[in-house]
């Protein structure tokens, strides 16, 4: 009979026991996981490649102007169309088909034109009598039936969405550039807020949380109020009762804020946020203090290291590089393809969907043999070697994004936790400090380690490209009627996000691991498991204490921004009236404001609390 286990907790390993002469990262170390980094390096260049390749066959005014039946772009400058920049269906009712959405194109003619009409006639009718206005509200479509001229909103809406979706982001983009200079002192403002942020809570950390917890409990219930009056001052308007729905995508998002629907929405969903954290606030009351305590510890450390506040630039930095290398490669893979031309006739024709030429069209016989046929443009595509194995660049673009954005956030986390490392195993505060601590992390984590972030980076990746995998599976599934296919995906998607959210937990403190002791990505990641599940109810408990805590700072700043940046952009606050813009899409420096202070710095700070 084999004895009794005197600590069940033994097959996570032994605890580290104490040495007094370790003094922090180890500097005798060397390089970690080598096939990792070189096979990362390869990736790399093929990256590159596929990058200058996509940049020498791509048109990037593909997706800037649209297209009409014979190709040509509506509304380039410099070109016949100049001067007529919208493009006009003959039949969109075809357009309301879902395969509009998938292919881009209506299987009708389309003309650029430099105005919308305003009435209705048929090309039979003007013929016919000249003298016809055109206002009919009634027509008859090819089958001989009669359709209401509001049959035609879904196929609006169907053949409008690219269109809008595209004039939506011009509009945006120009307003980024116009407000370039505002955005930049938005990004200055919230590194001092920042900054302001941490030294309270180095020295008041109590009061500041619990003020804190007041300040966003009270801010949210302002934002139900607030939506509830503008709910309760629609009602009885006219048109004030449409739905989201029915409006569809519009490029003037003032028009969702005219309807009750959109601020019921915003109410019930700040109503569950105020109940939740409430419940979680009245739940954690007494595991406050201890993560009060940890948060000031950790304000401590932000202030003998200073420069772990201005390490997030360099990571916001890089990421934006990463993001707009992939974001532009993948514009100009979409837009590589070639005008391909399909024969279409409304009889029946044995050549009917075959690609042609439109300029030997009218020359051969195939206009003899169907008669009425045209050669319409139909979609972009291509029969080359390069056209074929485009779906294979755009999916190696996606894979090499994912890789390179979890590889530029490993290494922000290696950094900031060798620098906070060397604070923590420092004897004599601020004395045994190295000096420069962040750029002697950062210098370690390349030189050593760039193989051990790839391969963290790359498990992460794989599991992220799955995840998108299924979600395109699930958008090819939606019309389908077996219901068992679709519980499996469901059930898949649930598993890969739980799965997802583990490595990323795992290889955060795997990665302090590797800052600290020097080893290779596996070992650190079975150390750094072992560790946590030797103390897993301290650290569940206390962790996520201390993340609602942040989280509620964030939100607190981030509310408080929004609301000033309403009141500034919108031109309510007298005192800077005539400093602030003229703007007609005033939510979105609103929301870039927010973006700046949550994403590109304070949601960076929090990071450098949690190391």
């Amino acid at each position: 009979m084999e004895p009794e286990e005197k600590n069940p907790e033994s097959r996570y390993g032994d605890p580290r026991k104490f040495d007094p002469t370790f003094k922090g990262p180890i500097y005798n170390r060397g390089c970690t996981d080598i096939l990792c980094c070189i096979l990362f390096m390869l990736a790399l260049l093929g990256y590159f490649a596929v990058g200058i390749l996509a940049w020498s066959q791509g048109d990037p005014r593909k997706v800037i102007y649209p297209t009409d039946s014979k190709g040509q772009f509506c509304g380039q400058v410099g070109s016949p169309l100049e001067k007529k920049p919208l493009l006009f269906y003959f039949n969109i009712l075809k357009c309301a088909s879902p395969l509009v959405l998938l292919e881009l194109q209506c299987p009708t003619t389309q003309i650029c034109v430099e105005r919308c009409p305003d009435k209705f006639m048929t090309l039979v009718k003007a013929l016919g009598n000249k003298d016809d206005v055109g206002n009919k509200t009634t027509f008859t479509d090819d089958g001989g039936k009669s359709i209401n001229a509001t049959d035609l909103l879904e196929a609006s809406k169907k053949s409008n969405v690219v269109v809008e979706a595209r004039a939506v982001c011009l509009v945006m983009c120009s307003l980024l550039c116009e407000l370039c200079a505002v955005f930049f002192s938005g990004l200055v403002i919230a590194m001092l807020v920042s900054l302001i942020f941490v030294l309270l809570l180095r020295f008041l950390a109590g009061v500041m949380v619990w003020v804190m917890i007041f300040m966003v409990v009270l801010v949210i219930g302002y934002g139900i109020f607030h939506c509830y009056m503008q709910y309760a001052s629609l009602k009885g308007i006219a048109g004030s009762d449409v739905t989201i729905r029915d409006l569809g995508l519009l490029t003037d998002f003032s028009v969702y804020l005219q309807i009750q629907q959109t601020w019921l929405a915003f109410m019930i969903i700040l109503c569950i946020v105020e109940v939740v954290i409430i419940l979680l606030l009245i739940f954690l009351r007494k595991r406050l203090r201890i993560a009060i305590a940890l948060i000031k510890e950790a304000s401590k450390a932000i202030g003998h290291v200073m420069s772990s506040l201005f390490y997030p630039l360099l990571t916001f930095a890089l990421l934006s590089l990463v993001i707009a290398y992939w974001a532009i490669t993948a514009v100009f893979l979409s837009t590589s393809n070639e005008p391909v031309y399909k024969v279409s006739n409304t009889t029946e024709c044995m050549y009917s969907t075959n690609t042609c030429n439109p300029e030997t069209f009218n020359s051969s016989n195939i206009t003899t043999e169907c008669p009425g046929a045209e050669c319409l443009f139909a979609f972009y595509g291509g029969e080359t070697l390069y056209h074929k194995y485009l779906i294979l660049f755009q999916f190696y673009n996606l894979f090499l994004f994912f890789w390179c954005a979890n590889f530029v956030t490993a290494l922000g986390q290696v950094t900031l936790a060798g620098a906070f490392a060397s604070y923590y195993w420092a004897f004599k505060k601020p004395d045994d400090i190295p000096a420069f601590p962040i750029f002697n992390s950062l210098g370690r984590a390349l030189r050593y380690h760039t193989g051990s972030l790839a391969f963290g980076s790359l498990i992460l990746a794989i599991v992220q490209i799955i995840r998108v995998i299924l979600e395109y599976l699930d958008q090819k599934l939606k019309g389908a009627q077996n219901k068992c296919a679709k519980f499996l995906l469901s059930c898949l998607k649930c598993c890969f996000w739980c799965l997802e959210k583990f490595i990323k937990f795992l290889n955060r403190n795997a990665y302090i691991m590797v800052a600290i002791y020097g080893k290779n990505f596996c070992t650190s990641a079975k150390d750094a498991f072992f560790l946590l599940m030797r103390n897993i109810i301290r650290v569940a408990v206390l962790d996520k204490v201390t993340d609602f805590l942040l989280f509620l700072g964030k939100l607190l700043i981030v509310g408080i921004v929004g609301i000033c940046s309403f009141f500034f952009f919108t031109g309510k606050i007298k005192m800077v009236e005539v400093a602030a813009p003229s703007l007609n899409y005033y939510w979105v420096p609103i929301l870039v404001s927010d973006l700046e202070f949550y994403q590109s710095l304070f949601s960076l700070f929090s990071l450098c609390m949690s190391e």
